[in-house]
């Protein structure tokens, strides 16, 4: 099997998750630069066998769309065009930054660490790829 790779994608930075080989357990990756994503993913996925992409739909909690999501809709049109051997899909990721507060409160981080937003964006990637996964078992 391969790996499924997720992405909490933001207008600076991009948390990155991704599963191990047996897509049993969901871990953080990295936080990398937006401007830098494409380039790193496509390195990666030399290196590394993924399966799929599921990148965070962000949506207002209405359901509404977020001002982020046409630069989400740019992405995965650039990355369908480039690497259309490496499906991509939107997956709702509507509270994943809160729960990854919540998570970071759980995990006993000190508030230091707890506003490092890079940690956030890798911890919102790695709810979304669990989301994911859980709702592919259902």
């Amino acid at each position: 099997m391969a790996r499924i790779l997720s992405i909490d994608y933001g207008k600076k930075r991009t948390g990155l998750a991704v599963t191990d080989p047996l897509q049993l357990i969901a871990g953080g990756l990295a936080t990398v630069s937006t401007s830098e994503l494409f380039d790193y993913l496509k390195a990666y996925t030399e290196r590394e066998q993924v399966e799929r992409i599921v990148i965070g739909e962000p949506r207002q909690p209405n359901g509404q769309p977020s001002e982020n999501l046409p630069r989400v809709q740019a992405f995965v049109s650039r990355w369908r065009k480039a690497m259309p051997q490496i499906p991509i899909e939107l997956y709702d990721e509507r509270f994943t930054s809160v729960l990854a507060h919540q998570a970071m409160l759980e995990g006993g981080l000190k508030k230091k660490a707890r506003q490092d937003k890079a940690l956030v964006d890798e911890i919102s990637a790695t709810i979304i790829l669990e989301d994911y996964m859980r709702s592919r078992k259902l």
